[in-house]
Formats: structure tokens, sequence, C-alpha cells
């Protein structure tokens, strides 16, 4: 089966040359394309995909805006993909925090977004983790988000869901985090699956943002 595919971005270019890329490959399949946030919403409500790939900057309704329409009240199985400049987009994080599951980056090659789409249609939502958590850590870094950033503490976990969620937060994989806690992957996988649960996060990079606003992981300065 094949993953349905929206692509959201105001640039026309963009948008040609992933759907011709896509056209090379049996499992990805363009269901609609979108100039702006308010279309993207739009076309999930009538194709309900698998993934959009947004754009942010997108004139009108805006890609952080769409984001958060479509996670919160498109299908539930619909995943939001953002692409964005690393160096100049600061509204990314607002991006991950409105529910998207993870990011490409415009520069990257062709071949690298189409894995991106991949992973995050399967629900690995994390894409290099610790691509997304440098993304992060250098968004809440600066003075004035820090500045405004006040810790959400987070409650209801456990002490070792607590340890599991730091880890997280820095990006360390299940194998990691198993290697790390001296557990099984099994186990690492199943502390995982009850932080998303009891933190109600839609992901596990929701779950690193939550470790960054409760100060459980903090940028080195």
């Amino acid at each position: 089966m094949s993953i349905r595919v929206v692509l959201a971005d105001d640039q026309p270019l963009v948008r040609s040359g992933l759907r011709v890329i896509m056209a090379d490959h049996g499992d990805l399949e363009v269901v609609g394309e979108a100039a702006t946030g308010a279309e993207a919403v739009r076309l999930v409500r009538d194709t309900s995909p698998d993934i959009v790939v947004m754009d942010i900057r997108m004139p009108g309704m805006d890609g952080i805006e769409a984001t958060r329409l479509i996670t919160a009240g498109g299908p539930a199985t619909t995943r939001v993909l953002v692409l964005t400049t690393f160096d100049e987009d600061d509204h990314v994080y607002g991006a991950l925090r409105a529910g998207a599951s993870g990011f490409a980056v415009k520069d990257m090659a062709l071949d690298d977004i189409l894995a991106a789409i991949r992973v995050v249609a399967a629900g690995d939502a994390l894409i290099a983790p610790g691509v997304t958590r440098r993304l992060i850590a250098d968004f809440v870094a600066r003075p004035a988000v820090a500045a405004e950033r006040v810790p959400r503490p987070v409650e209801g976990i456990t002490e070792r869901e607590r340890e599991v969620l730091t880890l997280v937060g820095r990006g360390r994989s299940n194998t990691e985090i198993a290697q790390d806690l001296f557990i099984t992957v099994a186990t690492a996988k199943s502390h995982v699956s009850r932080l998303l649960t009891k933190l109600g996060a839609r992901d596990r990079v929701q779950l690193v943002i939550a470790a960054y606003e409760s100060g459980l992981v903090t940028v080195p300065r």
C-alpha cells in the first residue's frame, strides 16, 4: 500500500520537485498540493492523507497554525513533516509544539527527504534524533525564548520514567536508553510507550519537547 502525501508549500518548484521524484517511487502517492496553510487543512479533510509535508512560511495561514489544526482536528493517522530551512526558521519549535512529528531541511537531498517521509509515515516520529534534539536545543537556547520559558513540572510518572524521558530528550534511541539504564530494549520501548500515554504526547518529538519544557534537559551555556 502506498503512502498518501499532501505537499504544502507556497513555492511551486518545491512541490514540483517532490512530486516528480515521488512519481518514480511506487510506495509514495501525492494526493494533493497546497500553496497555503488553509488549503492544506482543507486537503487533509478531503483526502485523509498519511502525511503532510508542510512548509512553515506561507501566505495567510502559516504552517504552524495549519499543523495545529490538522493534528488537533484532522484524521488521527495523518502526520505532519515540517519542511524548513535550519538556519533561518525561528518557528520550527512552534511547529513541533503544534504537533508536527519531525522535520526535513530544504537543502537535503531529495532522496533523504523521501526517506524522512517514510520514517514519519511509519510512526517513527523522531527523524535523526540528534538532529531534532539540536534543532530544539538551538531554539530554546536563544535569549528571547529562554527569558520567556518557565519550566513545566512533569507529574504522574515514575522515577524510572523520568530517567527515560531525560534520555529521550537528549536524543537517545531505545537501544541507547537500554544500554544506559541496563535494561532490555523491550523494557525501554515499554517505558517510552507509557510516557506517551501518561503525558498525552502524540509521538517521540513531543516527549523531547516535554523534557526541555520541564527542565529535565537543559541547554549547555
